[in-house]
């Protein structure tokens, strides 16, 4: 048996991480500056997290969600504090694409409407649901493929009302900041249009914060700048620094039901250990902080180099959009100077580095871009 080869691979064997820094077998040293699409988020093998989760393994591993589970409730309580949706509640399961397909049906059962808004551009998954409301025919199946998702264009209010005024809608999906998209920040006023248009017509709110959540951008949700509530905010990636799991923070108006939402491996003890270790890397150093503080200290220095397009993001979620004669420069950061970045189509050097990234790590990638820039 082989491998489904769906994945551009790169030739790259790695097998050690600690903190920012990973090495491949033969001892190579590389700077960790994407952490396997934004999912390393206290750095590789932090000593609490690795510890969490060998003392977990020690008791149980998994038992299914007909047992209580302490350490959900313990989860549920963290991440309502260190979040500050403490009047919120949660429900567990396994990836960002779970959540939004979670998050989509939990809307529709809650109003009984079909139609979803979502938008140009836009990355939510790639199962059935999610992938329907994501915004690339190319990995739309037919079977995919439904009548019920309205793609507007971005930040445009008067598309928005004009949907609003044609349709049932059943819920608005947005990135705080699109990431396949561009790293592309959600207008501030347009959050909040969302908010008020939602609540004029019992449609729900829901905050695709897989990527741009869990304290990326400074904030734990960047929907948080626009200093309004979503109804629902979907969450995955640095949710367990590594160890599967996802869920959904729901409003209190929602009502649960037996049977509603499900999961097998949702919320098992293994990862319920791995995020809690997460939020309390997060709070004891302070890292909403130092993502705010690196992340702030790298886009200044890169808005100053007159290479660059244009720079975008909050925090230590970063686009930098460069000419087309600049394009091989993700190839030139990893295979020249041993940095990992990601990339979004057509031409954005993405960074989603550890929120613990430090200044030190900024400085050799703005020395590394900076050479990579003016060998071009």
């Amino acid at each position: 048996m082989k491998l489904f080869d769906v994945y551009p691979i790169n030739p790259i064997n790695i097998v050690k991480g600690v903190g920012s820094l990973v090495f491949d077998y033969k001892g190579t040293e590389y700077l960790d500056l994407y952490g396997g699409h934004a999912v390393i988020s206290i750095g590789h093998t932090h000593p609490h997290y690795v510890k969490r989760l060998e003392d977990q393994l020690h008791q149980i591993g998994f038992y299914s969600n007909s047992i209580e589970i302490p350490l959900q409730t313990q989860l549920a309580e963290k991440l309502g504090h260190v979040s500050g949706k403490e009047d919120f509640q949660l429900f567990l399961c396994n990836s960002g694409a779970e959540a939004n397909e979670n998050a989509l049906k939990l809307a529709s059962f809650y109003n009984g409407k079909k139609k979803v808004i979502a938008f140009k551009n836009a990355f939510h998954g790639r199962t059935s649901l999610a992938v329907a409301v994501t915004d690339n025919p190319k990995i739309v199946a037919p079977i995919n493929e439904t009548n019920n998702v309205i793609f507007l264009p971005w930040n445009d209010e008067t598309a928005l009302e004009k949907a609003f005024k044609d349709n049932e809608i059943s819920s608005v999906i947005i990135e705080g900041i699109q990431g396949v998209g561009g790293i592309q920040v959600a207008p501030i006023p347009f959050l909040q249009k969302i908010r008020s248009l939602c609540d004029e017509h019992n449609a729900v709110f829901i905050a695709d914060s897989v990527q741009c959540g869990y304290g990326r951008t400074g904030k734990f949700f960047s929907h948080d700048f626009a200093g309004v509530d979503a109804d629902i905010y979907s969450m995955a990636k640095g949710m367990g620094n590594g160890f599967p799991i996802g869920g959904i923070i729901i409003s209190p108006k929602i009502a649960p039901a037996y049977g509603m939402l499900g999961t097998t491996f949702g919320g098992n003890h293994l990862a319920c250990a791995a995020s809690l270790a997460v939020l309390e890397v997060i709070e004891q150093e302070n890292l909403l902080e130092n993502a705010a503080e690196i992340g702030g200290y790298l886009i200044d220095e890169l808005k100053k180099f007159d290479k660059i397009t244009e720079v975008r993001g909050r925090g230590l979620m970063i686009g930098i959009d460069l000419p087309a004669e600049l394009s091989n420069t993700k190839k030139d950061l990893l295979f020249k100077h041993k940095i990992f970045t990601g990339e979004a189509k057509p031409n954005v050097v993405r960074l989603l580095p550890a929120l613990n990234l430090t200044r030190a790590h900024a400085d050799r990638f703005l020395e590394a871009f900076s050479t990579t820039l003016n060998n071009s």
